[in-house]
């Protein structure tokens, strides 16, 4: 069922939509859902950096060990699972301002499956050079955010003119947060809590 809206979200992206607003799934399905689309990109992110190595630009590969990989993995699927409640917090709270009165469970599925996209980009560190995961990323957050906006009018039942600012509203709430989790990581990176590299 959860490769289904995948698949869906990419092939006809309105129309599935229409089915999980319908189908209103519970909070285990949807976030079933989000732990298991963080798995991937964390998982690829562990081969790549301990085993595959890490290149930018004309340098050698940088390798982190086996047990520094394994932190930051799991650090980074602690990141994604934190990111994804923290924005469907937002877009709960900020529901009412928009004429909106969703579930938290709808909000949920709001966020996991609109950051499925950005999420499976990370799946990109599996060809590790720094340019191409970066185009990844980029393109898999263009298609979270068109996700978005065309998810928001169905899945909170408000005219598509709101939809838009509450769509706005929430991908600038979904920027704060990245920008948060960035910042968080370089602090904890200068506190000592950096990789070990090989």
């Amino acid at each position: 069922m959860i490769l289904n809206h995948i698949w869906g979200l990419y092939a006809h992206p309105v129309d599935e939509w229409k089915s999980i607003d319908q189908r209103h799934e519970s909070m285990t399905f949807a976030l079933s859902h989000i732990l298991i689309i963080a798995l991937l990109p964390c998982a690829a992110a562990y081969y790549a950096s301990a085993h595959l190595g890490w290149s930018i630009g004309a340098r050698e590969a940088t390798f982190l060990t086996q047990q520094s990989a394994m932190t930051m993995a799991v650090a980074m699927y602690a990141g994604i699972i934190g990111a994804t409640f923290a924005l469907a917090y937002l877009i709960h709270w900020m529901a009412k301002t928009f004429g909106a009165t969703p579930t938290f469970t709808q909000s949920l599925e709001l966020a996991a499956y609109t950051a499925t996209p950005a999420i499976m980009s990370g799946v990109a560190a599996l060809y590790p050079e720094l340019w191409f995961v970066t185009m990844a990323f980029l393109a898999g957050l263009a298609y979270s955010v068109y996700l978005l906006y065309s998810g928001v009018p169905i899945l909170m039942h408000i005219p598509e003119e709101r939809g838009f600012l509450y769509s706005s509203s929430v991908v600038t709430a979904g920027l704060i947060l990245m920008v948060i989790l960035m910042v968080t990581s370089a602090i904890i990176w200068t506190n000592g809590f950096g990789p070990e590299y090989m």
